[in-house]
């Protein structure tokens, strides 16, 4: 996962109910709501059970230790989107321990290479990256309606960006990629082809290929790499990567079309996964 900092999840506690309003605007669904079309999973037969179930978050100190405020603030999302979470006491090992003594029924715990979701009666792993790919794809095809047959510029070829090409051409989206390092983008494209039969284009200048797609798909660690120049009218992104792609210019001139946040979309998602998949 990117290694956030905590200025960058410091506000998101208080300010859920707004990020709800936001994303309604803008999408027509709330965090909970986004999370569920992205498991593809209807929401009101699924209430009883997201009900029962009790998330334990973990803190893990190894590696780079943790972030500070990252655990309460997972714990937080669980809870706004209708789960009832805790944090354990413990740490590491014995954190997981208490978690299991609890019974809780999914953990959430991240080191520097993986953040998780672990349904413990189901043996279920859901991995931020594939979550977070999911959730900001559904939220730009809820922004613009259909992704069928619309052409989706995929800026950056790491784990949340393979998984939102893969999710991508599994509803019908024309795929194009782009990656600083122009042998990856074009072994990843080759491999695509390889293996799906399908034809994913490769752009090698990024400002052209902004300048030729509507849509875009931002998951890359770049700050601010994109400027108002080439945002239009017609352009619509949605934007995991931390930090944000771009300018503040930018921003300001696509704010209703645009998506991004450091956390609640990707957690929102993996947890309404394995809770319910």
């Amino acid at each position: 996962m990117t290694r956030l900092q905590s200025d960058d999840i410091v506000y998101i506690i208080n300010n859920l109910n707004q990020y709800d309003e936001e994303l309604i605007a803008k999408t027509g669904c709330n965090l909970r709501g986004i999370a569920f079309k992205a498991a593809g999973i209807n929401e009101k037969r699924t209430k009883a059970l997201i009900d029962s179930m009790k998330i334990g978050v973990v803190p893990v100190t190894s590696g780079k230790g943790m972030i500070s405020g990252f655990s309460e603030t997972v714990k937080e999302i669980a809870n706004h989107i209708g789960f009832s979470a805790f944090l354990t006491r413990k740490m590491d090992v014995a954190g997981i321990a208490e978690a299991f003594e609890k019974k809780y029924t999914i953990l959430m715990l991240a080191d520097d290479d993986r953040f998780v979701a672990c349904n413990i009666k189901r043996g279920l792993v859901v991995d931020n990256a594939d979550a977070t790919a999911g959730g900001y794809v559904s939220g730009l095809e809820l922004m613009v309606g259909s992704l069928k047959g619309r052409r989706v510029l995929v800026i950056g070829c790491g784990r949340v960006g393979m998984s939102a090409v893969a999710k991508l051409i599994k509803i019908g989206a024309t795929v194009s990629l782009y990656d600083i390092n122009k042998h990856v983008s074009s072994s990843t494209a080759e491999n695509i082809r390889n293996v799906l039969k399908i034809d994913v284009n490769v752009e090698e200048d990024l400002r052209v290929a902004l300048l030729k797609h509507k849509l875009w798909f931002d998951a890359t660690p770049a700050k601010e790499i994109i400027d108002g120049s080439v945002i239009t009218p017609e352009t619509y992104v949605s934007a995991p990567g931390v930090p944000c792609c771009l300018s503040a210019d930018s921003r300001e001139l696509i704010s209703d079309r645009f998506l991004h946040d450091p956390l609640q979309i990707g957690v929102a998602t993996m947890l309404i996964e394995a809770a319910c998949l």
